[in-house]
């Protein structure tokens, strides 16, 4: 197959099979930004479907072949495309067919000043930080992002420098077609374990990502895993972060305040930098903001814009979203599917003073559930009431033979139930004034979050 910098440079026309996918969108916007003629397919009429249709795509609703047109000079899909679409098929049988991941490795080598950023927890909310702030530095970053961004109202964006900020995702290794220029590392854990089987298995993905790094590594030093997997790195310049007194960047006097709110200072090399509010919950996004404060800095943006833009930031879409207060009820989402992150954001929930926090969570792929189902009865447990749904398979088929009720059954007055509806009458018939509710899971639990926001919102 041909090297596929090579194919983009020699495009013109560009087809993209899942063209509406929250990771497909933003690689079709920069490259209509970059003029090429791009057209793609999807089976949802979304409204990212229809974002990227808006800026000059010619779109198509449904997978058949003939959405391809003879002259196309490449074709793009998401691997979340399953063997035997149509389209599919006949774009590998006819054209140089690309996935994704691979054209964004393509994409990293464009640019001089790419910021690839990666972990197993908080990869979007970072990279939302690292663009806002970059924005806010009038530094005009690209930006390729796994949640939606407020302060662009979208996934991703083309920006005229040459300063690239992009989710670097270790799932089936998808990271490793990049080489950034500066990573980000924020921490490894154990995830994706059907596909990686072990953590050692994992850290050896993100010691190659690593080392196709061409200039700095940024990493978390207060995570045994990460240093663990960096030690012996060499050609780089290493940049360690953290709230331990050993590393060269230092979030201290670190103060929560209640709320969505907390502060901290900043120190390098024991010096005094600055003074950071941040307008997120949770302590772990004073790690997140203090890697995308040294991301930036090392970019070139200013101090001041780099307070600022930590400030204004209020988040991504699912994460920790806010989503309004009906009845004196609370009512937050959040894409926390691996119980390191569940655990994060409950102990966060638990800090801020409501009356009862409420997990609902959705269980996401029987793999996940399966291997890791104590360790999410653990970290649900947190929460003052749990609901729990019918499992997500996603791609998967469920072999396994678990079921939603296993995982209820391990937390103290959990209540399992399948429906969305279902969750969202029981929740906003028990939910008392003073209850946050958080929605929990990558799937499509955010809808029941909102079917309950509506109910609420509508009730007498």
């Amino acid at each position: 197959m041909i090297n596929i910098d090579e194919i983009l440079k020699k495009s013109k026309k560009i087809h993209f099979i899942g063209i509406g996918g929250s990771g497909m969108c933003p690689v079709a916007e920069i490259l209509i930004s970059l003029g090429y003629e791009v057209s793609g397919s999807d089976n949802n009429d979304t409204e990212t479907f229809r974002r990227i249709e808006r800026e000059g795509a010619k779109v198509f609703l449904g997978q058949v072949k003939e959405n391809i047109a003879d002259d196309t000079d490449l074709v793009i899909y998401t691997n979340a495309i399953l063997k035997g679409n149509e389209e599919l098929e006949y774009a590998k049988a006819n054209f140089p067919t690309y996935e994704r991941a691979e054209v964004l490795g393509a994409l990293s080598r464009v640019f001089t000043n790419c910021i690839g950023i990666c972990g197993t927890h908080g990869k979007t909310t970072t990279t939302s930080m690292t663009t806002q702030i970059l924005l806010e530095a009038g530094l005009d970053p690209s930006a390729v992002i796994g949640g939606k961004l407020p302060a662009i109202d979208a996934y991703g964006r083309y920006g005229k420098s040459e300063n690239f900020v992009c989710e670097s995702c270790e799932f089936n290794n998808t990271f490793l077609h990049m080489n950034p220029d500066v990573a980000v590392i924020l921490n490894i854990d154990e995830d994706h374990l059907d596909f990686f089987k072990n953590l050692d298995n994992i850290k050896k993905s993100f010691r190659k990502f690593a080392e196709k790094t061409t200039r700095v590594i940024i990493y978390n030093g207060d995570d045994e895993n990460t240093v663990d997997t960096l030690k012996g790195i060499e050609g780089k310049t290493l940049i360690s972060v953290g709230t331990k007194k050993d590393n060269e960047w230092t979030a201290e006097n670190i103060v929560i305040l209640g709320g969505f709110h907390s502060e901290y200072d900043v120190y390098h090399k024991g010096e005094f930098v600055a003074h950071v509010v941040l307008s997120v919950p949770g302590e772990h996004n004073i790690l997140n903001s203090l890697c995308a404060f040294v991301a930036a800095f090392i970019s070139g943006a200013d101090v001041e814009s780099i307070v600022s833009g930590l400030n204004h930031f209020g988040g991504a879409a699912r994460r920790f979203e806010l989503l309004g207060t009906y009845k004196g009820i609370t009512f937050a989402d959040d894409y926390a599917h691996h119980p390191a992150e569940i655990k994060v954001t409950l102990e966060a929930a638990k800090k801020m003073g409501y009356k009862n926090v409420w997990a609902v969570h959705q269980p996401f792929t029987f793999s996940r559930t399966a291997l890791l189902l104590d360790d999410f009865a653990e970290v649900l447990s947190i929460a003052d009431k749990v609901v729990i749904s019918e499992i997500m398979g996603s791609r998967e088929i469920n072999t396994i033979g678990i079921k939603a009720t296993d995982l209820s059954s391990k937390i103290k007055g959990a209540v399992q139930l399948d429906t969305f509806e279902e969750i969202c009458d029981y929740v906003c018939a028990n939910a008392e004034e003073g209850d946050l509710v958080i929605t929990l899971g990558c799937g499509d639990v955010y809808k029941v979050a909102r079917m309950m926001c509506k109910k609420m919102k509508e009730a007498k």
